[in-house]
């Protein structure tokens, strides 16, 4: 990292600082809006779709803006975008003053959405903007943002929970938002993007890059660490109630996870920048999440017994296999699209990103969705059994897929990476003139 040029490193540390603000503002209303909703006359089953609402936005409206980035203009959705996500902050903050559970629901599902559209503007934007400046260590850099968003989903409840505390229901939204849009103009004012904005719209879509075994698998494998993933955010901590821990340690124990995602992920992007295929690291990444639910739970075909010692230790062992699955994920994505033929540019960055993101929130829609009734009908024990199962299967035929296109390449494809072969860096690809240089 200590060759990047000085436009290089304005941009990382611009995009860091907006990714941990995004992060603390999307992630605030964690531990005191239930409360809030139920004083306004709203059950656990309205509310949580309003937290439900989010993800799925950000799933259905990243590929469209990834297919049209630059037709929309990469400037203005990126300043659009992180904008939008400090109006709508602000404005969450004042929804307490609204009247009776309907008033409130209502409006609490439009600013979510405004922020969810608002979200995903920006991330797909910031992702192909790191893309187009850093050609030769994408995964190196992903994991540097991806470690200050987990930072920041870290803060947010903390810092949201302290505000609430001082200043009741308005202030963290109000403070934090501005904050955000602070954030928001500085990225406007250092990061202007050059670059055509009438550009016909590329052919391609997220469908044609589906299409692709390859990038299939890691829109997959994306989806299924982020279920993961969501999957103990509704259930942890119904299944750890019995040891009548404090909300203190009970948030300790929920901050590990990420914890061990942020110090892992950095760790994770140089190995896929330097010496381990992506597909090798999606493996390894499935397997240990794979070894992380079977003790969580612990899974009933396992002769141990439940203990805090054993769920601390499987929270850590999850937040690494996170940070391997996410990191390669996304910088692989980028280098199978770009041998499958598609152009270097800003519009293929923009399709991978709003793939990327797209399945990442699937994940996160669906996890929460499942869990609930997996942990009331068969157990959290067997509920985790089948998500280690998921991850097992996602390796099984990544290392089959990995063997299969090393003897039987594909004949569309001018350069070949497999399990056992370094991956070809996008560096050795031709660049037009939005090569940073």
């Amino acid at each position: 990292m200590g060759n990047y040029t000085r436009k290089q490193w304005l941009t990382l540390i611009v995009f860091c600082i907006a990714q941990f603000c995004n992060a603390v503002c999307i992630s605030i209303q964690a531990p005191f809006y239930p409360h809030e909703a139920e004083k306004k006359g709203a059950t656990a089953t309205q509310y949580s779709f309003v937290f439900a609402v989010f993800q799925l936005v950000v799933f259905t409206v990243c590929p469209i803006f990834g297919q049209f980035l630059e037709r929309i203009g990469v400037n203005f959705l990126k300043n659009a975008g992180i904008f939008t996500v400090s109006v709508s902050c602000i404005l969450f903050g004042f929804l307490n003053r609204m009247s009776g559970p309907t008033v409130f629901l209502t409006f609490s599902f439009i600013i979510r959405i405004m922020e969810a559209l608002g979200n995903a503007a920006f991330s797909t934007t910031a992702f192909s903007i790191i893309a187009l400046e850093f050609p030769s260590t994408v995964a190196s850099v992903f994991a540097t943002l991806e470690t200050f968003f987990a930072v920041g989903l870290i803060a947010g409840p903390i810092v949201g929970g302290a505000l609430y505390e001082l200043g009741g229901f308005t202030l963290p939204f109000v403070l934090l938002g501005c904050v955000l849009m602070v954030a928001a103009v500085v990225v406007w004012y250092f990061l202007p993007v050059e670059g055509s904005l009438t550009r016909p719209i590329s052919r391609h879509s997220v469908f044609s890059l589906l299409k692709k075994p390859k990038i299939f698998l890691f829109a997959f494998t994306t989806m299924s660490g982020s279920l993961s993933a969501s999957f103990l955010f509704s259930t942890l901590e119904p299944h750890i109630r019995p040891w009548n821990l404090t909300p203190l340690e009970i948030g300790l124990i929920f901050v590990l996870d990420a914890f061990a995602y942020a110090v892992s992920a950095p760790i994770w992007g140089r190995l896929c920048d330097r010496c381990i295929p992506e597909r090798a690291a999606t493996t390894m990444g499935a397997l240990i999440a794979t070894v992380a639910f079977l003790l969580l739970g612990p899974s009933p075909i396992l002769p141990i017994k439940n203990s805090l010692p054993l769920c601390i230790c499987a929270m850590v062992v999850h937040g690494l296999g996170f940070g391997a699955q996410f990191v390669a994920t996304f910088s692989g994505t980028q280098k199978d699209a770009v041998e499958a033929g598609l152009p270097d540019d800003l519009t293929t960055y923009g399709l991978v990103s709003g793939l990327w993101n797209s399945s990442f929130a699937l994940g996160a829609f669906i996890g929460p969705s499942i869990a609930g009734v997996m942990f009331d009908t068969i157990g959290f024990g067997w509920g985790t059994s089948i998500i280690a199962l998921l991850h097992l299967f996602v390796a099984i035929v990544t290392i089959f897929l990995s063997c299969y296109y090393r003897y039987y390449p594909d004949e569309d494809l001018s350069e070949r990476t497999s399990l056992f072969q370094r991956p070809v860096k996008r560096s050795e690809f031709a660049y037009s003139k939005y090569d940073s240089g």
